[in-house]
């Protein structure tokens, strides 16, 4: 559901904030990311850490987290029922559809605060479908 959520606002987003420019990097990404997008749909700013060697992977943490904010996870769910998943998937559609492949993960989604893992892939090439081209 998160994924879907992310191919239909990444216009949106772009529509809204006129002021952001293409991302040439990694960096300028995870900035636009945890302080334009989380803030637009969620409410909250992240902090960008633990970049890799390669800056090809980084980790946006969310505190607090606004999903989880008002839910009592009955114990016995608490180590398997991740709210916060649909937000990873809202970032993968999202950046799909400005033609970059990631995987995203949550690290962590405790006490409010939840840290979830963004790692570049590739750039997606765009492609006309066969039969389409002009």
């Amino acid at each position: 559901m998160g994924y879907n959520i992310g191919l239909r606002i990444a216009d949106d987003l772009l529509a809204k904030n006129a002021q952001i420019g293409r991302c040439t990097d990694m960096h300028q990404v995870a900035d636009v990311l945890a302080k334009v997008a989380l803030r637009t749909y969620l409410g909250v700013s992240a902090q960008v850490t633990g970049w890799s060697a390669a800056n090809d992977e980084f980790s946006l943490l969310i505190e607090p987290n606004p999903l989880t904010e008002f839910v009592e996870v009955p114990p016995e769910l608490a180590q398997e029922l991740r709210y916060s998943q649909m937000i990873c998937g809202a970032i993968r559609g999202a950046l799909q559809m400005l033609h970059i492949e990631v995987q995203t993960a949550i690290v962590s989604d405790v006490n409010q605060n939840t840290e979830i893992r963004v790692k570049f892939i590739r750039i997606l090439q765009e492609s006309v479908p066969p039969g389409e081209e002009y």
